[in-house]
């Protein structure tokens, strides 16, 4: 009794609260290990946004030393990629095109994340959640704008969250591992998309390998005039929001982080996991599937074989940069989008290749990744010294 009284007074001073505790073997220790583990998460918060902030600072500038080291000057090319990203009106409505997709493939791969699950399949979840969103844009007819944007804009979620709902389902059903059938179902993916757009929603007479355009009342409007920035941003930014309310503001989210801690764990505590993991892989790859429908109806207009240049692989590298947090990820999709939207003006004005801003995104990534890392440690060794001392004074 004077360990469960102990286990409920540290409860009582985490942010966090756990389920009910039993007097059952191992449920005390498995509970507290939970509420340990939420508690240096919650302290970590600004430790986490510093550490992953100076280490971005360290990989950029080491970017820099390899421009001046292969023969290019650094600060032009600093300027050239800034002018390109935020000079003008024109550039910053680019950057704000190349984020929104970012955005939407990043919470897709850390809702999943968060769940201890690893979803390397936002690039088909993309292309098939555009895929249902043309068909919805083109096929369906006589609805006014007020009530077909938003339907296609859901069917664009649906198609992405139930192609990542296969992979949901084997993993629960058979135990297949989630990273091998979402990379699969990438290739499936891409190849259907082909097939469709060269076959049964080629645009008459068939010349072009191209669908046709979404009607008008399927299109996200401008949101910068003169620009080819749209309201798919603003979009992105209200499921930023709703991401965090989900994770951190409910219940069901409170068990899928707990689950991310420990799947076993959170299974022996009376959590659902199977039916968590089918709701996160259908959600995750909803989000995935945004990103390509927001690319339809905001800027191509129209289904292509090649709709992506990479955006949902980007979105792997936007997550592990912002830690898996909303407010990390709008900062990563932020840097990845001003990479792709500054680099063209780079090589014009600096005549540095484009091929290095690829370069300087790995330094991010593996700086961001091995400092979060090394922060991880430093926070399991300072979990480890407070149970201690509270073990001593108990």
């Amino acid at each position: 009794m004077h360990e469960l009284r102990r286990i409920r007074n540290r409860e009582k001073r985490s942010f966090f609260k756990v389920r009910s505790i039993k007097l059952k073997n191992g449920d005390v220790q498995v509970k507290a290990l939970f509420t340990s583990k939420m508690k240096t998460q919650g302290k970590a918060g600004v430790q986490q946004i510093l550490v992953s902030f100076s280490a971005t600072v360290f990989a950029l500038v080491l970017g820099m030393l390899l421009i001046y080291a292969i023969g290019f000057d650094p600060f032009s090319a600093a300027v050239s990629m800034v002018e390109g990203a935020f000079g003008s009106k024109n550039a910053f409505g680019e950057t704000l095109v190349k984020m929104t997709p970012l955005i939407f493939t990043g919470m897709s791969y850390a809702l999943a994340s968060r769940c201890g699950l690893t979803n390397l399949g936002m690039e088909g979840q993309l292309y098939m959640g555009a895929l249902a969103g043309t068909a919805t844009g083109i096929y369906v007819a006589g609805l006014p704008a007020a009530l077909h944007l938003p339907l296609t804009i859901l069917a664009g979620f649906i198609g992405g969250g139930l192609w990542g709902l296969i992979a949901g389902a084997l993993k629960v059903r058979f135990g297949a591992s989630e990273i091998i059938t979402t990379v699969m179902l990438n290739t499936i993916a891409i190849s259907f998309i082909d097939y469709m757009v060269n076959g049964p929603m080629i645009e008459p007479p068939g010349i072009n390998c191209q669908t046709q355009p979404v009607r008008s009342s399927a299109q996200l409007p401008t949101l910068i005039s003169g620009t080819r920035a749209h309201w798919g941003f603003v979009i992105a930014i209200a499921f930023v929001v709703l991401f965090w309310l989900f994770l951190w503001r409910s219940k069901r989210g409170y068990e899928v982080r707990v689950a991310g801690l420990n799947l076993s764990a959170a299974r022996y505590s009376g959590i659902h996991t199977n039916r968590n993991i089918l709701l996160v892989m259908f959600l995750a790859a909803g989000l995935a599937g945004l990103a390509g429908c927001n690319e339809i109806l905001g800027i191509q207009i129209r289904m292509i074989p090649e709709i992506s240049p990479g955006y949902g692989f980007d979105g792997i590298a936007v997550s592990l940069i912002g830690n898996n947090t909303p407010f990390g990820i709008v900062i990563g999709a932020l840097l990845f989008g001003a990479f792709r939207a500054g680099g063209n003006r780079m090589q014009i004005r600096a005549k540095v290749p484009n091929a290095i801003v690829s370069v300087v995104q790995a330094l991010v990534i593996f700086a961001v990744v091995a400092s979060q890392m090394l922060l991880d440690k430093w926070n399991e060794h300072q979990m480890k010294k407070i149970n201690r001392q509270e073990s001593e004074v108990a």
